[in-house]
């Protein structure tokens, strides 16, 4: 499985499960990595533009039909340009370490 470093993956009800369960493995992202962002921006149009609403007669016409939508998606893909246009709202620990 792959997660975020949010505290909320680290939890002891996590570390129960993952004990009780040793075929699964956590792997964390780098801290503040945006390449995971961008995968689950991917799945939501999916789910958004294909699987939501969908007819589907059979997991063949499901799969038909999720590849058209990537091969036309590809037609006109272009990168995604993260940009972060306002330094004013950084969040800042000031001496005594609260958060500003």
């Amino acid at each position: 499985m792959i997660c975020d470093n949010v505290s909320s993956h680290k939890t002891d009800a996590v570390q129960s499960f993952l004990a009780d369960h040793t075929n699964v493995s956590i792997h964390y992202t780098p801290t503040y990595s945006s390449w995971l962002n961008q995968l689950e921006n991917w799945f939501a149009r999916i789910q958004r533009d294909v699987i939501t609403r969908g007819v589907f007669t059979s997991t063949r016409d499901l799969d038909k039909k999720l590849l058209r939508y990537i091969r036309q998606y590809n037609k006109q893909a272009a990168p995604l340009k993260w940009k972060y246009s306002d330094p004013t709202r950084r969040i800042r620990c000031n001496s005594s370490g609260s958060m500003d």
